[in-house]
């Protein structure tokens, strides 16, 4: 029979350090971490989303990408040098009840929660859409139920299997996005022409009606699903808390971020429009599978679907994975119920994977309620989005209150956030930009709208949780240690 613990996993040896506060294991590699970095910027936005940003923004949509990843950048680096200040921080709802309050907490570690929840139940709509272009006459919960049973049971393996299964999905997504870039070079170089008579050619990214075909607004509305696709990129400030030796894996991860977009998204959709002009892109399918079936690569547009189904998956299961580790964080301090924060003596929270795991199965009626797949991704994307502007916020005003209340930590830091004055307070401006664009957009509007109920609930949620923990003369929040963490001394 599994047992259950709230402290360190005992018989575990090796390589495996059990945590002294909490049943969770470091059981992740360096090559774990830097493939779960790779891949939690490789996603189902990329992949699916980007058929219809295309049609949206036209060849725009590469410097949509660039300026969302310019910013990201920043809000890894703020979020690397705060996880390092304090090797006892998990995830950055403890850096936010440290640095901002246990309200703090309270709503960014539910927020992100819920985020993910909606993530999961996007990329299992996505998978739906993958499963239905293989035989349209598959009934789409057939797909999205056997998705949601799959991802609970993969999230009920110990973490070494996590970062083993997430290092294998990264390894697919990259392999099949660099072969794509290298077909799509080959092709200009030998001029192919396709059955309709295009010739693929660099010059299609500008003689389309320019890079801006669909002047300022089509670029300001390329913002909206854009950055959902870059939604996973903080994952390995979840996964650093189960990782050997953080200090010296998460720079690596976090710096690798600017070659990964200028690859896996500048590169690949340069490429894409380059072979097949923008406007010819069909929004509802994937633009990745399309410009290789145009290219007469039959075999190989199949192939490309198996890899963003298994791209989708791989999404969704990294994002279940970051939740149950928020929920399990949240029930130690306090803040859910203590059953969550139990683990097996494998050191899996399996109730808060349960728990979470109920929610996927909400893409089944979702699925039946709008005008098709791409009318559901677009909603629970776009809600995505406008949720995960509240978290990376979280990590940037944490940062600068981290600044201020500790200046000696941030002036010892090897790991010290670029331009750190003046890049937060730019990155926030950003975030009012996004919002913005997600209130211009008649598809987007709803999601941003509904964003306040969310938050208004959490509120009423923390008050009601606050005076049960007044009332049992408990803590508000479970305490940080400021003392050195073991691993500082390795």
């Amino acid at each position: 029979m599994t047992s259950t613990n709230t402290g360190p996993a005992q018989g575990q040896s090796g390589s495996v350090a059990a945590e002294p506060d909490g049943g969770m294991q470091r059981g992740l590699k360096n090559r774990h971490l830097q493939l779960i970095a790779i891949g939690g910027s490789i996603g189902t936005g990329l992949f699916l989303g980007s058929g219809k940003l295309i049609s949206v923004s036209g060849p725009a949509i590469i410097f949509v990408y660039l300026v969302i990843g310019f910013f990201v950048f920043f809000i890894m680096r703020a979020l690397g040098e705060l996880l390092l200040s304090n090797l006892h921080y998990k995830t950055f709802g403890d850096i936010a009840k440290d640095m901002l309050g246990p309200w703090a907490g309270f709503f960014v570690s539910w927020n992100y929660w819920f985020s993910w929840v909606i993530a999961c139940v996007a990329d299992i709509v996505a998978i739906t859409a993958y499963a239905q272009w293989f035989n349209p006459n598959i009934p789409a919960w057939v797909p999205a139920l056997i998705t949601a049973v799959v991802l609970t049971v993969l999230n009920l393996q110990p973490v070494k299997f996590f970062g083993e299964t997430e290092f294998w999905f990264a390894i697919i997504k990259i392999v099949a996005i660099l072969g794509l870039i290298v077909v799509g070079i080959i092709l200009m170089a030998t001029q192919f022409t396709s059955p309709d008579g295009t010739t693929a050619s660099i010059s299609n990214l500008w003689t389309h009606g320019g890079m801006f075909p669909m002047g300022a607004s089509g670029f300001v509305l390329g913002f909206q699903m854009g950055i959902f696709s870059f939604i996973g990129v903080e994952l390995v400030g979840t996964a650093a808390a189960e990782t050997e030796n953080p200090r010296k894996t998460l720079p690596k991860a976090i710096n690798s971020i600017v070659v990964r977009i200028l690859i896996f998204y500048i590169g690949a959709l340069a490429v894409i429009m380059a072979v097949t002009p923008w406007d010819e892109i069909a929004p509802d399918k994937s633009p990745f599978v399309a410009t290789l079936a145009t290219a007469g690569f039959g075999l190989a547009a199949v192939v490309i679907q198996l890899v963003v189904l298994t791209s989708a998956a791989s999404s969704a299961n990294s994002g279940l994975y970051s939740g149950t580790r928020m929920l399990f964080g949240l029930a130690k301090d306090g803040h859910a119920p203590a059953k969550f924060a139990l683990t097996d003596d494998r050191g899996v929270p399996k109730r808060s994977v349960f728990f979470t795991c109920v929610f996927l199965f909400a893409a089944i009626p979702l699925l039946f309620a709008g005008d098709g797949v791409i009318a559901a991704f677009t909603f629970v994307s776009s809600m995505c989005a406008t949720l995960i502007l509240f978290t990376w916020g979280s990590i940037v005003v944490s940062y600068i209150v981290y600044r201020r209340r500790h200046p000696e930590r941030h002036a010892s830091s090897g790991f010290k956030m670029p331009l750190s004055r003046v890049a937060p307070w730019l990155v926030l401006a950003f975030f009012v930009f996004i919002a913005g664009t997600l209130l211009y957009g008649d598809d987007t509007r709803p999601s941003i709208l509904a964003a306040p109920f969310w938050f208004i609930l959490l509120a009423v949620l923390w008050q009601l949780r606050k005076r049960r923990l007044i009332r049992d003369g408990r803590p508000l929040t479970g305490a940080i240690p400021t003392v050195r963490h073991p691993l500082d001394d390795e």
